[in-house]
């Protein structure tokens, strides 16, 4: 189940679009909303969602600002920017800062929303494949595994609050 979390100060907006995409996508979307982008940010700092859909004008902190610092927290997440606003300056500075993967326009169709999310599943899916490739040809990664194969646990480290290596209890 992919996970995608949406903000948006107006709550008939996350309505409207969580409604529009359980039509679309049903149980293949685990959803959460948040009004507040503060709050938002402190979640994604606890869990991961593959996607991040963020209105564009927000009281406590614009759409760029926000779905940048989630680029900071979450790099391997998708981000979507949702806007009343189409002007070009708006939607280059959204790519530039945020690197958003798409920039949808209030009012939306239900198509066209169902449309940004596919293609941003697949994106989503992609970057996760990629990921994997990387760390499968990764010399340090291959080594790792071919030690735990051996030695199961001999590559887990307990780490102390100061950054040193706690010793595990002895058996006996």
């Amino acid at each position: 189940m992919t996970r995608i979390l949406i903000v948006d100060d107006e709550p008939r907006v996350l309505s409207a679009l969580q409604r529009a995409l359980r039509q679309r996508f049903g149980d293949r979307l685990q959803i959460e909303t948040n009004t507040d982008a503060l709050a938002a940010l402190g979640r994604a700092r606890e869990q991961f969602f593959e996607i991040v859909v963020s209105d564009l004008r927000m009281p406590e902190m614009d759409g760029i600002s926000f779905l940048t610092l989630i680029a900071a927290v979450q790099p391997s997440s998708v981000r979507v920017m949702l806007t009343g606003s189409s002007d070009f300056e708006t939607a280059q500075r959204a790519i530039n800062d945020a690197g958003i993967f798409r920039y949808l326009c209030k009012p939306w169709s239900d198509v066209e929303l169902a449309s940004h999310i596919e293609a941003a599943l697949l994106q989503s899916q992609l970057a996760a494949r990629q990921r994997e490739e990387a760390a499968a040809s990764d010399p340090q990664a291959l080594e790792r595994r071919r030690l735990e194969a051996l030695e199961p646990g001999i590559t887990h480290v307990e780490w102390g609050p100061h950054g040193e290596v706690l010793m595990p209890e002895s058996i006996g």
